[in-house]
């Protein structure tokens, strides 16, 4: 067997694409135009499997080894160019089952040895994937080097470097809204009409919900985000690493000032907040985002 490919990657969550454009067209990276992909993850029981269709281009399944974590980091995998991507992708979701379907727009662009991504993705938001490409006999410093440096330029903190996969993510954020949406049905609202759900990941993996709750003496309502706290610490958790908001509305339901602050007391750095609306639309953003120079317990004295 062949050996496989590998590189050093690191993604993180682009709150700016077009300035991340600007810094690496600065650095003199070429231009390689836009890519519309489409990824089909399957349930393996080890490393990671997805058919790729691409346009323009081909379809392309791509099986890879990859450890997730907060840095750049090694990435083995193998490509298999494929002539029918659909009589595929059949066989193998009857025979494996699928995962997730992940699709994006990619702004490809090269600079030295590195593949830079700037990708959009559906449902997710905006991306950029850095991959360092190593030759066969490479022991991986000169790509290691050559990310971390464009990793300095495009100044990406590491709240923002993503441990894992699109597919993870996919698979991780729709559990989440699935759960905003239900407990949003059970919401409280015979005064605004405005139903909200939220939804907690906690550091254990655990989801805890609340919905908004209010009161025919007004100040003595309760919003969806707090009620939702109120489940993550009764059940013994004390970190938010992923968070959902949902309204029947359709516009993306954003959490008030209040609960920004109430978030900020258990949300670790970085993690996801998913905005979403009635309709099915969703953006998603973080807590330094929506609530920028926070005062957090870090800040009281000890």
């Amino acid at each position: 067997m062949a050996a496989p490919r590998r590189n050093i990657e690191l993604k993180a969550s682009d709150p700016d694409p077009e300035r991340s454009l600007a810094v690496v067209l600065g650095l003199g990276a070429r231009d390689r135009g836009l890519l519309r992909q489409r990824d089909t993850y399957f349930r393996v029981t080890s490393g990671r499997l997805k058919l790729r269709e691409e346009d323009p281009g081909g379809a392309m399944l791509i099986q890879y080894d990859r450890v997730d974590a907060d840095e750049a980091r090694e990435s083995r995998y193998r490509l298999i160019p494929v002539e029918q991507p659909r009589v595929l992708c059949e066989a193998l979701e009857a025979s494996l089952g699928t995962l997730a379907v992940v699709e994006k727009e990619r702004h490809l662009l090269l600079w030295r040895n590195v593949r830079i991504h700037l990708d959009q993705v559906k449902d997710l938001g905006n991306f950029v994937e850095l991959e360092g490409v190593a030759t066969a006999d490479s022991d991986l410093a000169a790509e290691l080097d050559s990310v971390t440096r464009l990793t300095e330029a495009l100044e990406i903190p590491p709240e923002r470097i993503l441990r894992n996969s699109y597919s993870d993510q996919v698979v991780g954020s729709t559990a989440l809204v699935k759960a905003a949406r239900a407990v949003m049905e059970r919401a409280y609202a015979p005064y605004s009409k405005f139903r909200v759900g939220a939804a907690l990941r906690a550091e254990d993996g655990s989801i805890h919900v609340g919905a908004n709750v209010e009161n025919a003496a007004y100040p003595q309502g309760q919003c969806a985000e707090a009620s939702a706290i109120g489940a993550l610490i009764a059940a013994g958790c004390k970190h938010i690493t992923e968070a959902a908001v949902i309204s029947d509305g359709d516009e993306f339901c954003v959490p008030c000032g209040g609960c920004r602050q109430r978030l900020r007391e258990f949300i670790v750095p970085g993690a996801e907040i998913h905005l979403c609306a009635g309709n099915g639309a969703r953006q998603t953003t973080t807590l330094e985002a929506l609530l920028p120079r926070s005062f957090g317990p870090e800040f009281l004295p000890r």
